[in-house]
């Protein structure tokens, strides 16, 4: 399986109401350093995937959007109505994540 699909495939593994770094993902896909081609996968995905990219933050627990960007408040909207805290664009790891 190609490297794009097993990615994708962790991200759609991802439970409501939790969320995951760019690097938790590559290194449970099995490709430990490719945080960023997570990025460029999410990136990528069609317009109305299911794939959950909202439950995707930064190694800090945060929302990479622009604080003020349409994305941003998409995510921050998503998050919430999974049940998933975010204080300040930041959601704490230690309770939110896998």
């Amino acid at each position: 399986m190609e490297i794009k699909a097993v990615i994708i495939q962790t991200l759609a593994a991802i439970p409501s109401g939790k969320v995951a770094a760019y690097g938790q993902i590559a290194k449970m896909a099995g490709y430990p350093g490719y945080a960023r081609y997570v990025g460029t996968v999410l990136k990528q995905l069609p317009s109305g995937s299911n794939i959950p990219w909202d439950r995707v933050v930064n190694a800090k627990g945060e929302i990479s959007f622009a604080e003020s960007s349409k994305e941003y408040l998409k995510q921050h909207q998503l998050l919430m109505s999974e049940g998933v805290v975010v204080n300040n664009g930041r959601v704490s790891m230690k309770i939110f994540g896998i």
